[in-house]
């Protein structure tokens, strides 16, 4: 038996309005305004790249970065944290969300990051789960002294808040914020959103065929400034539910794109994304999951990008493609948590991708995680490597229902020039840094336990 939730691990995106080695996904990255924080997940300005994670429940713990990664000072926040607005726990909706889905950017512009939380099971106004989104401000101090809550009409059951994204949409150097209800609508919230609450213009975008949002991935498709936006759905052709990506252009107007239904038959409820330059033709590719329930082998599709956006056609990527380890079975979850990152320092993105319930050996359930190299031809098997909790090397051993790969990151923990990998489990299974040592990519020198979870913003 495999296990297949519903809602992944607390996936969120963070901004970059630059193009660096090739990376298109939104990998918290320098920006062009004077009083902006260098990154977009520096809550308290030091320099150094932090950490937060929600449990999908009620909280959200933020872990503060040094100069070689995470460090030991953290925070949790709940809606009972002094100055969070809210209703913690089940009288606040259905259930408390807080920390559902997380974005970073420094939305005010002075120097400090910012974290946006959704919570999309938030009762408003006496609407229940009508859903709430809260900017938890950064400070020298770091995050919790300030936090407010983005105004919005609310609507029962809507889901206000069910994905977020930050990025420049509009291409005037500011971050702007994507939030995405439960119900297929975008609201892009442009020049960001002050402390007292204040928004800049709020634009609404839908689509009649897209369905229920499941996720935002944004990053640069096009060869323009503008950040561009996937929006993730489920619908109905038929009696059968599918799965669908639909682009949203960037630019002082945002254009609706290509709707691409990548299956017909069964959705991923809780998909995730990233888009990346893997074949650095200049043009952003979208690599998203499709994994459609708890028994499925999975797969990874690619949506390459073009001058205009999406391309026509699309390929996916499983257990089955050469060159790619072990062999794809009833119930691996191949895709369900990935990301993108130059592991090698070759300019390419390389993306890792998680079989969270392989079996590993006799284990059932153990997990694993695939990185697949970046190339002029895109992504493929060739030169891929296979970690798990059974690989010589890395701490610990692989366990039953551990799901080693349930959160995946690259992200230059080190700052040496490449991507380094973390895995995240389930049951308390902990986090396992893995780093990058130059053209050999991703190794299990140096392999180690680290503090924080594997599902913080890309």
């Amino acid at each position: 038996m495999s296990i297949r939730t519903t809602g992944r691990l607390v996936l969120a995106t963070a901004t970059s309005v630059a193009l660096a080695g090739g990376l298109l996904t939104l990998s918290a990255g320098t920006v062009t305004a004077a009083t902006q924080a260098k990154y977009a997940d520096d809550y308290n300005g030091d320099g150094f790249r932090d950490y937060a994670f929600g449990d999908g429940g009620d909280s959200v713990t933020v872990t503060y970065g040094t100069a070689t990664g995470p460090g030991t000072k953290s925070k949790r926040f709940t809606q009972n944290s002094a100055g969070i607005p809210g209703t913690s726990g089940d009288a606040g909706g259905y259930a408390d969300g807080f920390g559902g889905s997380l974005a970073n950017a420094d939305l005010n512009r002075d120097g400090y990051a910012d974290l946006v939380v959704g919570d999309r099971s938030e009762r408003v106004s006496g609407k229940v789960a009508a859903g709430a989104v809260t900017v938890l401000w950064g400070a020298k101090a770091g995050l919790g002294a300030k936090a407010t809550r983005i105004p919005v009409t609310a609507n029962a059951y809507y889901g206000f808040g069910t994905a977020l994204a930050t990025g420049d949409f509009n291409g005037d150097g500011k971050p702007d914020l994507a939030v995405a209800d439960g119900v297929g609508t975008v609201y892009i919230y442009r020049g960001g959103i002050g402390p007292a609450g204040t928004t800049g213009r709020v634009t609404k975008h839908d689509h009649r065929d897209l369905g229920e949002t499941t996720a935002l991935v944004a990053g640069r498709v096009t060869k323009d400034s503008a950040t561009d936006l996937y929006v993730l759905g489920q619908g109905y052709k038929g009696d059968k539910m599918t799965q669908a990506a639909w682009f949203l252009r960037g630019g002082a107007t945002i254009t609706s794109g290509r709707l691409t239904t990548y299956n017909n038959a069964q959705p991923d409820y809780g998909p995730t994304g990233v888009i990346a330059d893997f074949d650095k033709n200049g043009y952003g590719d979208l690599a998203v999951s499709d994994v459609p329930h708890s028994e499925s082998a999975g797969s990874v599709v690619i949506l390459r990008g073009s001058g205009t956006g999406p391309v026509s056609t699309y390929s996916r990527l499983t257990q089955a493609t050469s060159g790619v380890a072990t062999n794809p079975t009833q119930g691996d979850a191949f895709g369900y948590s990935l990301s993108a990152g130059d592991t090698n320092r070759d300019g390419y993105p390389d993306l890792a991708v998680s079989a969270s319930s392989e079996k590993v050996g006799s284990v059932a359930n153990a997990g694993g995680v695939h990185v697949l190299r970046g190339s002029r031809n895109g992504l493929t098997g060739a030169g891929s490597k296979w970690f798990t909790r059974a690989t010589a090397g890395v701490p610990g051993n692989a366990a039953q229902y551990q799901m080693f790969g349930l959160g995946v990151r690259l992200r230059d923990i080190d700052r040496d020039g490449d991507a380094d990998l973390l895995v995240s489990g389930q049951n308390g299974s902990g986090t396992v840094l893995l780093r990058s040592a130059g053209a050999s990519g991703v190794t299990v020198g140096a392999a180690s336990e680290v503090g924080v979870r594997a599902v913080f913003p890309q």
